[in-house]
């Protein structure tokens, strides 16, 4: 969930999507994969695909980089800024 939140403003609803998702990682909330958090998985997962939140790469723009790593893991975001300021 960490890397679909930095995307959130970009998303309509994204609470709304996210909730079913967000549950699972709630202090002393028991793990437990059911459908409405395979299809919370699955609409974010379509919405994280589709042309609405990505950008087609564009060499003429300004990038930003950011990373962030941890003991375990290590991810990265390229951002590019386009005309809506996004």
């Amino acid at each position: 969930m960490g890397l679909t939140n930095y995307y959130r403003r970009f998303i309509k609803d994204f609470a709304r999507v996210a909730r079913p998702m967000n549950v699972l990682i709630q202090k002393d909330e028991k793990w437990q994969w059911e459908k409405v958090q395979q299809k919370a998985f699955d609409e974010l997962k379509r919405i994280f695909t589709s042309k609405l939140v990505l950008a087609a790469l564009d060499l003429d723009k300004k990038f930003r980089v950011e990373a962030d790593t941890s003991n375990y893991a290590t991810g990265g975001v390229l951002s590019m800024k386009c005309s809506d300021k996004k």
